[in-house]
């Protein structure tokens, strides 16, 4: 099953900030609210809330807001809605303490895709695109 190009950028946004745990839940067919969660978890509330704003920003860049964050000002538990599915930033010890992947246990887990294995949409595609080219003339400049 392929997840939301939205939610791997979210997940891939949580790994740039080095994010723990990250676990891909495909809820579609189990909730009607939404269909799917991110979660994962930092070892810092500064790392929470870094984790939790560089997601922002990475899907603000694919034109995507989410509309409603909570828990980022104490950063143990940061909720992100971006309605068809919802992250989860936690700390250690808020993941364990409230067990979300038990509740959803019968949710099936979705692998994400190594980055650069699957194209991202929109302006950050351009963006990711013209890096590459930049990239590319450089090197092949360098070498003359």
């Amino acid at each position: 099953m392929k997840a939301d190009p939205s939610v791997l950028i979210a997940a891939r946004a949580a790994l740039e900030k080095k994010a723990e745990g990250l676990s891909l839940l495909d809820l579609r067919g189990l909730s009607d609210v939404t269909d799917y969660f991110l979660v994962c978890h930092g070892r810092s509330s500064r790392q929470v809330q870094s984790i939790a704003d560089n997601i922002e920003h990475a899907l603000r860049e694919e034109r995507r807001r989410p509309g409603h964050v909570e828990g980022h000002a104490r950063a143990e538990w940061i909720l992100m809605d971006y309605f068809d599915f919802v992250v989860h930033v936690f700390t250690m010890e808020r993941r364990a303490y409230y067990g979300l992947e038990k509740l959803w246990a019968d949710a099936p887990r979705l692998r994400v895709p190594a980055a650069g294995s699957t194209t991202r949409r929109g302006r950050g595609a351009k963006r990711a695109a013209a890096e590459s080219k930049r990239s590319a003339d450089s090197d092949k400049s360098e070498e003359e």
